[in-house]
C-alpha cells in the first residue's frame, strides 16, 4: 500500500506433504525405542492435523520395566507383545471425533494390526516414507486388506533430504516495525 517497495512471499517454505511428514518423523523422536523410532500423523482434507502418535509402551505400563530388545531367548523378553505402534497411538490420540477420510503419513508401511485399525477407522489414504519389510507376511496381509478395503497407500517422494529445526533462528529475524 503506498509507497512501501513489494514484499514477495518466501518461496522456500515447506508444502503440505513434506511438512506432515516432518511432523510424523518429528513425533517419532518421542520414541525411547532404541532400535526404531516411527511417528505417523493424521490429516483431513482441511490439512488439519486430527492425530499424532509414535512407537511405545502403553499408557501406564512403565518403560523403565517393560523390555525394548529385540531377540531374547522367549519372545515375552522382547519388545514385540508390548509396544503400541505409531498408526495405533496416532488414532487412540486422536483430537477429532473421528478420522474418516482422512490420510495418514507414517515414517514405515504399516503392518497387518496397524492396517485393520486403519481400515477400521476409516482413514482413505496411507502415504508412507519406507517399505522396507515389503516381503514380510504381514506387510503382505496389510496391502492386500488396504486393497480390498479400498485405501490408498503410496510411497512418500520428498522434495527435500532434509528438514533443520534451528531454535536459535528466531532470535536472528530481523525485527518489523508496527505502524
Amino acid at each position: 500500500f503506498g509507497n512501501e517497495a513489494p514484499c514477495k512471499k518466501r518461496e522456500d517454505y515447506l508444502e503440505w506433504p513434506e511438512y506432515f511428514m516432518a511432523v510424523a518423523f518429528l513425533s517419532a523422536q518421542r520414541s525411547k525405542d532404541p532400535s526404531s523410532q516411527v511417528g505417523a500423523c493424521i490429516v483431513n482434507s482441511e490439512n488439519k492435523i486430527v492425530g499424532i502418535g509414535y512407537n511405545g509402551m502403553p499408557n501406564g505400563c512403565s518403560d523403565d520395566v517393560l523390555p525394548w530388545t529385540r531377540t531374547a531367548a522367549h519372545r515375552l523378553d522382547t519388545k514385540y507383545p508390548y509396544v503400541c505402534h505409531a498408526e495405533l497411538n496416532a488414532i487412540m490420540n486422536k483430537n477429532s471425533a473421528d478420522v474418516k477420510g482422512c490420510s495418514m503419513y507414517v515414517a514405515l508401511f504399516p503392518c497387518n494390526e496397524c492396517a485393520k485399525l486403519i481400515i477400521q477407522a476409516g482413514i482413505k489414504e496411507v502415504i508412507f516414507m519406507s517399505d522396507k519389510y515389503h516381503d514380510t507376511t504381514e506387510m503382505t496381509a496389510a496391502r492386500r486388506m488396504f486393497d480390498l478395503a479400498g485405501v490408498i497407500y503410496r510411497e512418500f517422494k520428498p522434495k527435500c533430504n532434509k528438514i533443520i529445526i534451528d531454535f536459535d533462528s528466531i532470535n536472528s529475524r530481523p525485527s518489523q516495525k508496527l505502524l
